[in-house]
């Protein structure tokens, strides 16, 4: 494997105080975050509010500033996205908001003909219809927040199983922290919340679950090579060295794709491409500055390993 980064012998055990500084300021946030997600008071996506999504085209161009206004009155808080790198040209996907249970099917039907009244000569072509009832939305959400703390609970079983106890509440605290990360942060800059978003979040927690089993699998080997208990830091910052390289590797191969997609995927994709972005970024801070640290504190306060 190419080594992009040569042996180092990095004292990252010794920086740990200060990590924990800035952990501590992303997992307030993260928990604010959540919170206020769990509340419906960030910025949700019609996947969780219900509403309704028209993704199509109109025959000759249109302003988007024009389009808005189109839809001012009726429904002036109608979200309006230009799909710059559709297959068609003059393509636009529109969303809006629903409060109300009953209607979601007139409100389709009532933002098309408000197009066609707007637009008598340059028609719009609806290639896809979403539709979402409140209710619906709601149940998706609780949903949702139901997968994130089920795959929690199954990473710490599947850690516990391979390793032990104290490798899997380190890694579940890890990745909690990764994820609540990632969640402060899109808080933060008002990312749409959808199912795209929570599909991120969940494929960002499998990345960072398997970039810390590599770490602790190095550090379960190196436990065995130095047995001595004032060794254990020097074994865990040793392990840590020796996948570095890897960690990188990995983590920016997976970026360079992360990024073309973001660039280039189209507006829909962006969410979806930013929060994995920052899942690899903090993913790999947390493998280093996180997982590790916790075993090296909880050691040091009730040691285990070299009794």
């Amino acid at each position: 494997m190419l080594k992009i980064v040569p042996d180092t012998n990095i004292n990252f055990i010794g920086m740990r105080k200060y990590a924990y500084l800035l952990s501590g300021v992303m997992l307030v946030l993260g928990l604010i975050a959540f919170v206020m997600t769990a509340m419906g008071n960030a910025n949700m996506g019609i996947d969780f509010t219900g509403g309704v999504m028209l993704k199509g085209h109109f025959q000759d161009p249109v302003e988007i500033d024009n389009l808005r206004a189109a839809l001012t009155g009726a429904f002036s808080d109608a979200a309006v996205t230009e799909l710059t790198d559709f297959s068609k040209p003059n393509a636009y996907i529109i969303k809006w908001k629903l409060e109300a249970e009953p209607g979601v099917k007139q409100e389709s039907s009532a933002i098309k003909n408000l197009l066609a009244e707007k637009f008598p000569t340059n028609p719009f072509t609806v290639i896809s219809e979403h539709t979402i009832g409140p209710a619906v939305g709601e149940d998706l959400r609780r949903d949702a927040i139901w997968a994130v703390l089920i795959s929690v609970a199954g990473i710490l079983g599947y850690i516990w199983v391979r390793f032990d106890f104290r490798f899997g509440v380190a890694a579940t605290a890890a990745t909690m922290h990764d994820v609540l990360g990632v969640l402060g942060i899109c808080y933060l800059i008002s990312t749409e919340f959808n199912l795209l978003y929570i599909t991120a979040l969940l494929t960002m927690a499998g990345y960072s679950l398997t970039d810390k089993v590599v770490v602790f699998d190095r550090i379960r080997e190196n436990l065995q090579k130095y047995r001595s208990r004032s060794e254990f830091v020097h074994a865990v910052n040793r392990s840590i060295n020796e996948v570095l390289s890897r960690t990188i590797n990995t983590g920016m191969s997976v970026l360079i794709v992360l990024i073309i997609l973001f660039n280039f995927g189209g507006e829909v994709l962006q969410g979806f491409s930013l929060a994995m972005i920052l899942g690899i970024l903090i993913s790999t801070y947390g493998s280093i500055f996180v997982a590790s640290p916790i075993m090296v504190e909880w050691e040091a306060r009730r040691p285990s390993r070299f009794k």
